[in-house]
């Protein structure tokens, strides 16, 4: 094989779905100890693409050749067969049991018919050791973080010979730390010889790791981008086909009256700490702070989710404490959770469904009767409203990209015109696109007298979007930054625990 042939190529790929050009005559090449991150919209083809590359879908039209010679990949077998491996975004692996177990499940070495575990825990040493995680093979998965399970993945793909792997959204659930310390690993991986292709909404990321990007758009190829030509710009710019040069185009609204006040509330999550803050009608307050700093918990006392153990909540000067998530509905306030699939949508419902589901009470008729005309017609005011692209409303929720499931997230607490909306993690795991249109709309709603409290790990996100910032710190607010005074150095100073003198303090 010559320096100049692809390790692995794909020409021409076309792939159908029931109404859906996925693929139209889409190539890619991967070089041997190359990373090729592969970027664009939801919907663009990423996945399908990948898929066909591990065995799950096959193709309509086109060819795959590896060391520039034709295969067939018929199964997933078959691809893994070939030394190609997909490590998904939800990991493939089993809690129930060891990780020299879930290295080699499916493969496991024998004597006398039954498992060798001594033999498996010893081979598995070497894979750990490949990707820097130094635990025993027979420590049992559900004591792992999620970071160290993703390199337990890595291992048991490097334990199949794997000359791709594959990466979808590896980071989507890491901590800094442990994206710091995946990022090494691909390092190493790369100088062994490993091929990787990335696929990742986070751009930093790409920019950190690969040696090409390759753009796709509407299930064709937008173009490439060699290692010293990646930018932010160039590559938004072919994901998307314009220029977002107002991205976070904030438009800072005079703040009405207080909607929501924290009085020394204490959460189940820091039970010691008390939080006192405002969010004024027409605001959009941050919350920033690293895993584990309790903005989830936050969001969820504040919803009903949990109750307080202490301390007030005010929605517009009306001091409650919410026992259930349907209380705070009647007060005024929504959540849109962090994870949409598990909890902010009934992925086998309709769009329609979902969307009226937060206002059942609302379409209620005498009798216990159920109004569909008056849900179907809040469903497709929000499909209007906020772009839903669905073909219709009777479109299951499972069928859509995630930038318009999380819209379908957001259509149901719009619906009922709530006055403090709370958001975790708005925008994890949508591409640019949508992303730009989620800020856009918090934007409108802030003008329109919406008071908007969210929670998100992006930095740049917290720096565009906000008006002001709250910085978490192990349970407590470690400080406030006005907007004018919003950097990352002084958002993580307070999120560390560091003392500054930039900021003031809660």
């Amino acid at each position: 094989m010559s320096s100049t042939t692809p390790l692995l190529e794909v020409r021409g790929a076309t792939k159908r779905y029931p109404g859906v050009l996925a693929l139209r005559d889409v190539n890619l090449s991967l070089q041997p100890s190359e990373v090729l991150a592969v970027i664009g919209e939801n919907g663009a083809g990423k996945s399908t693409l990948m898929k066909v590359l591990a065995g799950i879908q096959g193709l309509d039209a086109g060819e795959i050749l590896l060391d520039g010679k034709p295969i067939r990949i018929r199964s997933v077998q078959a691809s893994l067969d070939l030394g190609i491996a997909l490590i998904h975004q939800e990991l493939n692996l089993c809690e129930n049991l060891d990780v020299a177990a879930n290295i080699f499940l499916g493969r496991e070495p024998l004597r006398h018919g039954l498992i060798h575990e001594a033999r498996a825990a010893e081979a598995s040493r070497k894979f750990l050791q490949m990707v820097g995680l130094d635990i025993s093979p027979r420590t049992p998965l559900h004591q792992l973080t999620i970071g160290r399970r993703q390199l337990v993945e890595i291992a048991k793909a490097l334990s199949i010979n794997a000359r791709v792997l594959i990466m979808d959204e590896p980071t989507s659930s890491l901590t800094q730390h442990e994206t710091e310390n995946l990022f090494e690993v691909v390092d190493r991986l790369r100088e062994r010889g490993v091929s990787l292709v990335y696929i990742s909404h986070r751009l930093g990321e790409v920019k950190r790791l690969a040696d090409r990007v390759m753009v796709l758009r509407d299930g064709e190829n937008a173009g490439e981008i060699s290692k010293q030509d990646i930018t932010h710009d160039k590559m938004v710019g072919l994901m998307v086909g314009r220029d977002i040069s107002r991205f976070y185009d904030r438009h800072p609204h005079p703040a009405g009256d207080v909607a929501l006040a924290v009085e020394q509330l204490r959460t189940h999550a820091h039970p010691r700490r008390r939080l006192s803050f405002q969010v004024r009608a027409g605001e959009i307050v941050g919350i920033a702070g690293l895993v584990g700093a309790g903005r989830t918990e936050l969001l969820e006392t504040l919803f009903g989710v949990e109750r307080p153990l202490g301390g007030t909540i005010k929605v517009r000067g009306e001091a409650t404490r919410f026992r259930a998530p349907r209380e705070a509905i009647a007060a005024g306030v929504a959540l849109a959770p962090e994870d949409r699939k598990q909890h902010g949508l009934i992925l086998e419902s309709s769009v329609e469904e979902n969307i009226g589901m937060a206002g059942w009470f609302r379409h209620r008729l005498a009798g216990g009767f159920f109004n569909r005309r008056r849900q179907a017609a809040d469903a497709q005011a929000m499909i209007e409203k906020l772009n839903i692209k669905t073909p219709h409303a009777r479109q299951m929720a499972l069928y859509l990209s995630g930038g318009n499931q999380q819209k379908v997230v957001l259509g149901k607490w719009l619906a009922l015109a709530p006055r403090v909306l709370l958001l975790d993690e708005p925008t994890r795991g949508i591409d640019v696109g949508a992303k730009e249109e989620i800020y856009h709309l918090m934007d409108q709603l802030a003008a329109e007298g919406v008071a908007i409290l969210f929670a998100s790990s992006e930095m740049e996100e917290v720096l565009g979007v906000s008006d002001r910032v709250l910085v978490m710190h192990q349970g407590r607010i470690a400080g406030e930054l006005a907007r004018s005074q919003l950097t990352e150095e002084a958002v993580m100073q307070l999120a560390t625990g560091a003392e500054t003198t930039t900021v003031s303090n809660l």
